[in-house]
C-alpha cells in the first residue's frame, strides 16, 4: 500500500494532567503516515484523485488547539480517529510528542507512537 508521511506539524495546546497544563498549555509536535491508493492520482494527474494532506495538517492543528484532555493518549487517539474519518484513508500512524514535558530535571520529549486502521464492514 502506499502511503504519505507529513512532519514538523506543531501546534499549542491545553492537554496535559497537571493543572497548569490545561491552563497555560504547551507545544505539540505531530507526524503523519497515511496509507492509501495514490494509483488513480498517478494515472489522472488530478489532485481530486488523491489526499489533499492540507486537510490533515488542518485537522491536526484544529484537534491539539481545540482538546483539553487529561492524558496524551487520549489527544494521540483522537487525532488518529478524526485521520480515519477523512475520505481515502485507509490507516494512519500518529507519533505525538512533548517536547517541554513539565517534569523536573527532564530536557527531553515524550513521544506517543500509534497506528489505527480503518474498521469497514
Amino acid at each position: 500500500m502506499d502511503s504519505i508521511s507529513v512532519t514538523g506539524i506543531r501546534s499549542y495546546g491545553y492537554t496535559g494532567y497537571l493543572p497548569e497544563e490545561q491552563v497555560l498549555g504547551q507545544w505539540f509536535e505531530v507526524d503523519l503516515t497515511l496509507w492509501l491508493d495514490l494509483s488513480p492520482a498517478a494515472k489522472s494527474d488530478d489532485i481530486v484523485d488523491t489526499f489533499d494532506y492540507r486537510e490533515a495538517i488542518n485537522l491536526v492543528k484544529e484537534t491539539i488547539k481545540s482538546s483539553k484532555f487529561a492524558l496524551v493518549e487520549k489527544l494521540v487517539e483522537a487525532i488518529a480517529q478524526k485521520i480515519l474519518d477523512l475520505d481515502k484513508v485507509d490507516k494512519v500512524r500518529v507519533k505525538l510528542s512533548k517536547p517541554g514535558a513539565p517534569i523536573p530535571e527532564f530536557s527531553g520529549k515524550i513521544t506517543l507512537d500509534i497506528t489505527r486502521t480503518i474498521k469497514r464492514s
